[in-house]
């Protein structure tokens, strides 16, 4: 079943299908396509509310020290006004990424691969044959979105700049390329798996970590918040 998204950029326009390379074969179905959420993006990769907060303590502390060196209210806010445009202008630019990175991305599950269609400036596809991933973790937001990462064989090594922001943050020896903020990630993994069990005719399990209640991808659910779930088991 194909759960295409719901924007098209002109600059992929020519694409000769949709989100993939080149057309797929007459004997491959597409399970899934989607992209990030550019919010689920803008919180977890690029850190906005993070930044925000960070800025905004900065400007109360120096608003607090003007005050008590002898300025007064209104001074303090004049000056704090001068600055503003700063942390603003980080702030923007960081949200402008995140929503690029939204709107050039996507994701394609078919009965027999993984496809990442990703880059802003410079378009990558990345072509992951289900048979060969070894496992996938699945991360789950309270408002169901979340982030899935796969584990490619030891002998396929993937550049994590080439893939950033779509790689498992922190794991730079061994990149895992990442669905970043997808929504309804839950019923994604659940998708994932059962497309890898039919490729490899090897039943998918998990385990969850104590922060998820889901005993497996084909089990969780938006519940699991922020659990992190093996999807499939390593071969």
């Amino acid at each position: 079943m194909s759960n295409p998204v719901g924007h098209n950029g002109h600059e992929h326009e020519l694409e000769p299908q949709f989100g993939l390379p080149e057309p797929l074969p007459e004997t491959e179905t597409i399970l899934w396509q989607g992209s990030p959420e550019w919010r689920g993006l803008a919180r977890h990769v690029f850190h906005v509310r993070k930044l925000a907060l960070y800025f905004g303590l900065i400007l109360a502390v120096r608003g607090a020290l003007l005050v008590s060196d002898g300025a007064s209210v209104g001074e303090a806010v004049v000056d704090l006004l001068w600055l503003a445009p700063v942390p603003l202008f980080a702030l923007g630019t960081l949200l402008s990424l995140a929503w690029l990175t939204s709107r050039t991305a996507v994701y394609t599950l078919t009965d027999k691969r993984l496809v990442m269609r990703i880059g802003i400036v410079l378009t990558l596809t990345f072509n992951l044959p289900l048979r060969t991933l070894r496992n996938a973790d699945l991360r789950v937001d309270a408002n169901g979105s979340g982030d899935i990462a796969v584990q490619l064989p030891d002998a396929d090594h993937v550049g994590y700049l080439n893939l950033w922001p779509h790689a498992r943050p922190w794991h730079l020896k061994h990149p895992q390329p990442m669905l970043r903020s997808v929504p309804d990630a839950a019923a994604v993994a659940r998708r994932m798996v059962d497309a890898w069990t039919a490729a490899t005719g090897i039943a998918g399990t998990g385990t969850a970590t104590a922060a998820s209640p889901a005993a497996a991808p084909r089990r969780a659910s938006p519940a699991s918040h922020r659990g992190a779930v093996g999807a499939l088991p390593a071969h």
